[in-house]
């Protein structure tokens, strides 16, 4: 499956994805029971839509591609109710040309979707607080089990909600069986998760310092990141003046889930990554599109600046590396230098499913791998451990790991480095990809 050199390539964790979608039912259920259960909704329905349109990595993202375009949707009318049609239109295209959002509305990943059901259960808290019937409190539930399932941590906007609904004094025996009822699969999921935190070992203690890069990681650019949280801070006041109950919701919204990530990471296990806070990233279009609706005439060339201002980042993303893997790349060098005889061994055995994906044709013998079959407790595969047996006979052998050159050449994080100069083989070859850790290709000789 080869990839033009202006398309993202596959990163590691929507091979993950590509790897879970591509297994029977009986084999996922068997996974989600070791590893990334509380993404099963979403894998689930990634097996369903391979099967209905194949494997091509536009289809794959074309789900995400979706999933920003509704909560784009969900914040025009929600800016209407909130300040007017124009604040709604206005917070739509700021959200639109956001490179976060071009980010992971082309990501094979479960992240657009929470930011769409984030949205959604805002406009259907809205609909609520108007007016609190039956109908509107069961839609608002369901909204709340939709966005438990796609993303445990998109609970993370839940608290400005709850925080809104007692600003609007909406009846509490009403709203928060509601609420209750909506957070049942976010609950079951979370239990699971607790479980299987050892997926996500690999997330390093934040300190508090790193709220500072909130703006970044919430739009993907710093300067963009700072010009909206300086737009959305006006947009506050703005809303803060027409009503408690939406300046609550958007600024919780916006606000909240970073100490609140944070304070998870402390108590309970290191988890401050940017891509969890994602579903905050319509609060601060909607607030910045409350701010530039007000500026009249000046809201269109303000959201031509903001654009242009994240152009840099939008073309590094549209990059063949983009996604921060470079696997084309890797196959491409191993194509070019291959020999009749050659072996392969990974790093990390997950990659074999990226270098599969994008292989045209043979790689070199996988020596070590064992079966046809994915791990079923994981996304790795099963493998021999004798390396010198396996490479018995073999005149060069390639390696490629995840990371740096020079972590995997030291041994360090690598250990079948050891093992492949102890049977007797040299470093001759080494490339690495444009991005950190990026892809590294090396190949060994006797």
């Amino acid at each position: 499956m080869a990839i033009t050199g202006t398309t993202a390539s596959f990163s590691g964790d929507e091979l993950a994805t590509y790897n879970a979608a591509t297994r029977s039912l009986d084999a996922l259920w068997e996974l989600a029971k070791h590893i990334d259960g509380h993404f099963l909704p979403y894998y689930l329905f990634m097996h369903l839509w391979t099967l209905l349109g194949g494997h091509a990595e536009w289809w794959m993202r074309l789900p995400s591609a979706i999933g920003v375009g509704i909560a784009a949707a969900l914040l025009t009318d929600l800016g209407r109710r909130l300040h007017g049609t124009a604040a709604g239109l206005c917070a739509a295209a700021i959200f639109a040309v956001l490179p976060s959002v071009s980010f992971h509305g082309a990501n094979a990943r479960p992240y657009a979707f929470a930011a769409a059901a984030a949205a959604l259960s805002a406009w259907a808290l809205h609909r609520v607080l108007e007016r609190p019937t039956r109908g509107r409190l069961a839609g608002y539930a369901g909204a709340v089990a939709l966005l438990g399932c796609t993303h445990l941590f998109s609970a993370l906007v839940l608290p400005a909600q709850v925080l809104a609904a007692l600003c609007h004094r909406v009846p509490l025996l009403r709203f928060l069986p509601a609420l209750a009822a909506g957070c049942v699969p976010m609950a079951v999921l979370g239990v699971i998760g607790y479980q299987e935190r050892h997926a996500i070992s690999w997330i390093q203690p934040a300190e508090p310092e790193i709220l500072l890069r909130y703006p970044k990681m919430l739009t993907g650019s710093v300067p963009v990141g700072w010009a909206l949280l300086l737009l959305a801070v006006a947009g506050l006041a703005v809303l803060w003046r027409r009503g408690r109950a939406g300046a609550v919701l958007v600024a919780g919204w916006l606000l909240l889930p970073p100490p609140l990530l944070l304070t998870i990471s402390a108590l309970i296990t290191p988890a401050y990554v940017d891509r969890y806070l994602f579903p905050a990233a319509p609060a601060l279009a909607l607030a910045a599109g409350i701010a530039v609706a007000s500026l009249g005439r000046l809201a269109v060339p303000v959201i031509v600046i903001v654009a242009a201002l994240g152009l840099p980042t939008q073309a590094d993303y549209r990059q063949r590396n983009g996604h921060y893997d470079d696997f084309p790349g890797a196959v491409q060098v191993i194509k070019d230098r291959a020999r009749p005889g050659d072996a392969i061994i990974y790093g990390q055995s997950r990659l074999r499913t990226g270098f599969g994906y994008y292989a045209d044709g043979p790689l070199p013998d996988d020596v070590l791998r064992v079966g046809t079959a994915p791990s079923a407790t994981g996304f790795g595969y099963p493998e021999r451990s004798d390396v010198a047996a396996a490479l018995a006979g073999r005149r060069r052998v390639w390696v490629v790991w995840r990371g740096t050159k020079e972590e995997g050449l030291s041994g360090s994080k690598i250990p079948v480095i050891e093992k492949v100069r102890d049977a007797g083989f040299r470093l001759a070859f080494a490339w690495h990809s444009a991005e950190l850790p990026g892809l590294t290709v090396t190949l060994f000789t006797r």
